[in-house]
């Protein structure tokens, strides 16, 4: 039987995988090295890698401070390089309009009351609750992958993810 090694990679080291098809059409197939697309994307650009139905896991090159997002419905983000600090703010009014999906960006500083912050790193993850505003701070080069809804800042580049 064949052994097999996991590596875990690194914004700074990555090594890209490969597909190997048993008995099926490779263009029903699309994958993607999470870090290779942090590594060619703005701070804070919130890329989508996997989709199932309306939902979307987007990796996200953390670097210095983002800024105030919220969304109609929870979400959740994992840090898988790096750390990054989420700040909380319990939002004194709706910022999402009623129907729209995915991360909402906030014009600005949300007022409202402080709900605290969570320090994250590697592997750790925290819940991005509905009716909370949130912010990500990086000291340097961070990855981390969020679980949301499609929406009007998930960015689309399937063409170039799949063409290597």
């Amino acid at each position: 039987m064949s052994q097999y090694t996991t590596v875990f990679g690194s914004l700074k080291q990555f090594e890209k995988g490969k597909l190997s098809i048993i008995n099926d059409n490779p263009k029903y197939y699309c994958y993607s090295n999470v870090f290779e697309v942090a590594s060619k994307s703005k701070p804070w650009e919130k890329v989508a890698v996997a989709k199932n139905f309306e939902y979307v896991i987007e990796t996200i090159r953390a670097e210095g401070t983002s800024d105030w997002f919220t969304a109609g419905h929870d979400e959740f983000v994992v840090v898988l390089d790096g750390e990054v600090t989420v700040s909380f703010v319990e939002l004194a009014d709706a910022s999402v309009p009623a129907g729209k999906d995915g991360t909402v960006k906030l014009s600005g500083a949300p007022s409202g009351r402080k709900m605290g912050r969570i320090h994250l790193k590697r592997g750790h993850q925290a819940l991005l609750p509905k009716g909370a505003a949130y912010q990500f701070t990086a000291a340097r080069p961070s990855v981390m992958i969020q679980q949301t809804i499609a929406g009007d800042l998930t960015v689309q580049k399937w063409a170039e993810i799949c063409a290597h």
